[in-house]
């Protein structure tokens, strides 16, 4: 396989990654919630609750992204592998003066 391809499946395997760890996250924040605030939360308290679970859950999935892929670099190349997605600007042409 050449760099570009290596690239995209990369990109592809983190992304269902991140989706996975995220659906994990969430789910195990929502029984933790379900199981022991809710029924000591006043019904008022209950969706905020409920909504800083969830942002929880995605800081929790982008913390463990961040630690995995750091892992992940520390131990391969990337230029050695993969394409870079984003180049560095060219220089600007030189003028010819007159």
């Amino acid at each position: 396989m050449n760099k570009k391809v290596n690239t995209l499946l990369f990109i592809l395997g983190a992304t269902l990654f991140n989706i996975l760890v995220t659906l994990l996250s969430f789910i195990l924040l929502s029984v933790l919630f379900v199981t022991f605030l809710m029924p000591i939360l006043p019904e008022a308290a209950v969706n905020v609750a409920f909504s800083l679970f969830f942002i929880a859950a995605i800081a929790i999935a982008f913390i463990v992204y961040r630690v995995v892929l750091n892992k992940i670099t520390n131990k391969i190349k990337f230029e050695d592998y993969f394409d870079p997605i984003l180049r560095g600007r060219r220089p600007p042409p030189k003028r010819k003066s007159d």
